[in-house]
């Protein structure tokens, strides 16, 4: 089950963030179904973590760490498979009694590893969108507070005018009271958000953009090498920013993913770069099903329906680029598409300040 690369495949799997949860009804089920295909007993869903297994559900009696106990006279099982091609865990069937599994209900078995797969896909998905959206409205509540303490200093610095008016000095001090009011729900916003385990302010260190496009293609090379595709990264010397690298790594894994999902077998991506003034402009290009004016009308919408469809059926969950959208924001930066038309490919753009 383990791939040449164990360091990718543990990476990938934290990043369904699965291992040590709870057990959840939707997993219990497809592991019922599963046990009641083959008729036996025992059934599970598991995740190879290093050296162990974390089981995430069960029917049946528990069948050891190894997920392949002497006591059971059959078991079957099929790898959960991400996009890529990682193994992360599997689903199994098992029984004391001896059968002969049948084709079929084998390949129900793997349509069942491809329904958990799909399980976790929506799950990250879902996550990442709400949590960007989230670290949005922070920072814009964080940058609201800072006009809203002026504007309340400066209404209590006008109610102690000397020969100020009453009625001036009731506005001034009604100004005053409503500010310091919505300071102090913005400060209860933030401290909220203070307390969860991720941060939102984007984080202010240096961070090469060519480097982190070429992490973003490295981990992306499986999914490239089962379509044939090639990515060109025309960026030769560093290009460096004031940003947070693991939330550009999102952002930029996202819009590549999304060329080659949307671009066919054996094309090229191409992703270039400018910059001017303060600013530094990402631009990745691909020759894939393009896009309609229609299209480019409603693309950052919450589940738009587009009429560009991935080639190879893959899955889309309308969540990506709302997520993209979001995080390029934090970072004051600017995200925009163009395309000619129908299968004439798509470019998406994103612009960040150098500082």
């Amino acid at each position: 089950m383990i791939p040449s690369d164990e360091t990718l495949r543990l990476g990938k799997l934290g990043y369904y963030e699965i291992l040590s949860t709870p057990a959840e009804s939707a997993f219990d089920q497809i592991a019922q179904l599963a046990a009641e295909i083959f008729d036996v007993p025992n059934a599970g869903i598991g995740f190879q973590m290093d050296g162990d297994i974390f089981m995430k559900a069960q029917v049946g009696s528990s069948i050891g760490l190894t997920l392949k106990s002497d006591a059971y006279t059959f078991f079957a099982s099929t790898p959960i498979s991400s996009p890529e091609g990682y193994h992360l865990g599997l689903i199994y069937v098992a029984d004391t009694k001896f059968k002969t599994a049948e084709e079929r209900q084998l390949k129900m078995l793997r349509h069942l590893a491809g329904m958990v797969m799909e399980k976790l896909e929506s799950r990250i998905a879902t996550r990442r969108a709400l949590r960007a959206y989230d670290d949005r409205l922070h920072v814009l509540v964080h940058d609201l507070k800072n006009p809203m303490t002026t504007i309340s200093l400066q209404s209590e610095l006008l109610g102690r005018i000397l020969g100020i008016d009453d009625k001036a000095s009731l506005i001034a001090g009604k100004i005053n009271a409503q500010s310091k009011r919505i300071i102090d729900n913005l400060n209860d916003i933030l401290s909220v958000a203070r307390k969860e385990a991720h941060s939102f302010k984007p984080k202010k260190a240096k961070v090469d953009l060519k480097e982190v496009l070429d992490e973003v293609k490295f981990n992306l090379n499986l999914t490239l090498k089962q379509k044939k595709q090639t990515v060109l990264i025309d960026i030769e010397a560093p290009v460096e920013i004031f940003g947070d690298a693991d939330k550009l790594k999102v952002v930029f894994s996202q819009l590549l993913d999304n060329a080659i999902k949307f671009s066919p077998k054996g094309k090229e991506i191409k992703i270039s770069h400018q910059t001017a003034e303060n600013e530094v402009t990402i631009a990745i290009k691909d020759n894939g099903v393009g896009l309609t004016e229609e299209d480019l009308d409603k693309i950052f919408l919450k589940f738009a329906t587009l009429t560009a469809i991935a080639t190879d059926h893959e899955n889309t969950y309308g969540l990506g680029l709302i997520t993209v959208n979001a995080l390029v924001d934090i970072h004051k930066g600017k995200l925009w598409v163009e395309s000619e038309g129908k299968d004439l490919g798509t470019t998406f753009y994103v612009a960040l300040p150098i500082k």
